[in-house]
């Protein structure tokens, strides 16, 4: 599975604007920002419990958004599994105020709410897991700058056994529910220390 990385231009880069601009973000290493963050459109998906997940949801705290599917063979797993080290660190701020990290699915084919929910927790207890109808999902990633793409099945005989390309980067809500800034995926990985100390710093900052 291969993510949609390499298939587009940069979404960050598109979307990110100099740190200068955004006083908020000066000095971190790991966000890209917007010089103005950007209000989401209303939305609704489904939480892992089968409650409406809605942009009232992404307020109060900075949250990571990252968009995958279950049965992802590297990208998902791999990156859900770097951000754990930055949640257990982030254990220690206040929890009205402690960043959070959001996975959706977007194969809500295969993807149950409750599918979601148990996989997500299966790398953190905390990790929000959300899923909903298609229409939803291309709403919401595109609010975001993400996109995604089921693959048609290798082979026509067995159709539930496809991929579905996807960003890697992580989109990064503020506590007003806006597209503040974007954490590229670079091909080494996550620089995890950064994105702990600038989520940390930009928390603490909100309180």
């Amino acid at each position: 599975m291969r993510s949609l990385r390499l298939l587009i231009p940069s979404l960050a880069l598109l979307l990110a604007a100099c740190a200068a601009d955004n006083p908020q973000c000066a000095s971190l290493q790991a966000l890209q920002c917007r010089a103005t963050p950007r209000p989401l459109p209303a939305f609704e998906l489904l939480a892992h419990d089968r409650q409406p997940f809605t942009q009232e949801n992404l307020k109060g705290r900075w949250t990571l958004v990252f968009i995958g599917f279950v049965h992802c063979p590297d990208i998902c797993p791999t990156t859900l599994a770097q951000l754990v080290p930055a949640q257990r660190q982030w254990a220690h701020l206040p929890e009205a105020s402690r960043p959070r990290l959001l996975f959706v699915s977007v194969d809500p084919e295969r993807d149950s709410p409750e599918l979601v929910g148990r996989y997500a927790h299966g790398f953190h207890p905390d990790t929000l897991a959300a899923t909903g109808e298609l229409p939803q999902l291309e709403a919401f990633a595109r609010s975001l700058g993400l996109v995604f793409m089921k693959q048609p099945p290798p082979d026509p005989a067995v159709p539930g056994h496809y991929a579905v390309d996807h960003s890697a980067a992580l989109a990064v809500v503020d506590p007003e529910g806006r597209l503040a800034a974007m954490i590229p995926a670079p091909a080494a990985g996550f620089d995890v220390p950064a994105i702990v100390a600038d989520l940390a710093r930009l928390s603490e900052t909100a309180r």
